[in-house]
């Protein structure tokens, strides 16, 4: 019997290669998904391919990703391809960044211009080892888009900015996206084993600093269950968003990308995932996307739309 190594997992995350291997559960018949094979799901991996841009939807391994490309929606990655924190559930490579490509943002740019985007999705990895977090640079790729692409609405989804200037996340909300998000990923208990880098309390508060600087900015943040929640702390993490004003939650199901990340504890129902949503909507939400599925930036345009309607609806 001969037994492989993958070497390049082994690159990917160093950090979790003496974790013991835990078992990858079988999916249920609701979250299996189609492999990617359409034409537009081939024109949109040319068009990212050719502006030399990374995407969250590749890195992090999502399950959409046929979906969204089909549909010539996919989330750009700034800030390069590996990440500064080693999240137990996070896909995108971790170790010492390199430096930051000079051309990146005139090419995202470019890139929902071709694209022919109404919305865009901007994420990034963590840049610890940056002065500013990357915050800057989240302004140059905002500019970019706005100079070529104007009628592309922006959604961005940063890192926490842990430990940097306030006038990091400053200049970020005051370039105005039109959707400021970045997502809690879990419950306060859990933080320690799945998110050992980050600190609840500084993400939320992050989401609520956006609001207190540019009230009309809409926020948004999600989380993942199947990691060993209840549905006490799911609905206390609600209250604590609503608290902090945020407008959009997604909720969507943990899924392990190797024996090496943090287990899946359960598969939660599509039935939960709707009693979820009701609750969220009930608490005040503007927008709730909450099913097996969902991801932050899945269906990002149509529900931006639906919160910009709901806010004017409430107004009215």
């Amino acid at each position: 019997m001969v037994t492989l190594i993958d070497n390049s997992r082994a690159l990917r995350h160093p950090e979790k290669q003496k974790r013991p291997d835990s078992e990858v559960k079988r999916k249920p018949d609701w979250i299996r998904v189609k492999a990617p094979v359409s034409k537009g799901y081939a024109e949109t991996k040319n068009i990212v391919k050719s502006k030399g841009l990374a995407t969250v939807c590749e890195e992090a391994a999502c399950p959409n990703i046929g979906e969204c490309w089909d549909k010539k929606h996919a989330t750009i990655m700034i800030l390069g391809d590996t990440c500064t924190r080693a999240c137990a559930f996070c896909n995108v490579k971790t170790g010492l960044p390199g430096a930051i490509d000079p051309h990146e943002a005139e090419n995202t740019g470019k890139a929902a211009a071709e694209m022919g985007l109404n919305h865009i999705v901007i994420t990034s990895v963590d840049r610890d080892d940056l002065d500013d977090g990357g915050a800057q640079h989240f302004v140059d790729v905002i500019e970019s888009i706005r100079r070529q692409s104007p009628g592309t609405t922006i959604e961005i989804l940063t890192p926490d900015f842990l430990r940097k200037p306030k006038e990091a996340v400053e200049k970020v909300i005051d370039v105005k996206p039109d959707v400021f998000n970045h997502n809690l990923e879990t419950v306060p208990r859990l933080y320690l084993s799945i998110r050992p880098g980050a600190r609840y309390f500084h993400s939320l508060r992050l989401l609520e600093k956006v609001k207190e600087r540019d009230p009309n900015q809409f926020t948004k943040s999600g989380i993942m269950v199947g990691l060993g929640e209840t549905k006490e702390e799911v609905m206390q993490v609600m209250d604590d968003m609503r608290s902090a004003g945020i407008d959009f939650l997604t909720i969507g199901q943990y899924l392990q990308p190797t024996r090496k990340h943090a287990p899946v504890d359960r598969f939660v129902t599509p039935e939960e995932f709707k009693t979820y949503e009701s609750i969220a909507r009930a608490k005040g939400f503007l927008m709730v996307s909450a099913s097996p599925l969902t991801r932050s930036s899945y269906h990002a345009d149509a529900d931006f739309a639906q919160m910009k309607a709901a806010r004017e609806g409430r107004r009215s």
